[in-house]
């Protein structure tokens, strides 16, 4: 179940509460009579850089490639390599 957090605009509380994704959204506040809003955030999750996913379970080809990327980041010329 999510949280969502709720401001007054009466009194500026501003709380928590655990609702399903189903459940009518809060209308007053928990201090006061007055009308709530829910607030708004950015995610708590983020996902950065190129393609996380796919190093998550790589192909055997794959993991290949990605060798090949790794020596070459470092200098050695991945057809080097091969041609041996």
């Amino acid at each position: 179940m999510p949280i969502y957090e709720y401001e007054c605009q009466a009194c500026g509380h501003i709380f928590e509460v655990r609702q399903g994704f189903d459940d009518a959204p809060l209308t007053k506040c928990k201090v006061c009579p007055g009308k709530v809003r829910k607030r708004i955030h950015a995610p708590a999750i983020q996902f950065k850089g190129s393609g996380w996913y796919v190093t998550d379970f790589p192909s055997e080809d794959r993991k290949k490639q990605m060798a090949a990327e790794k020596k070459e980041a470092k200098g050695t010329p991945a057809a080097a390599d091969s041609a041996k």
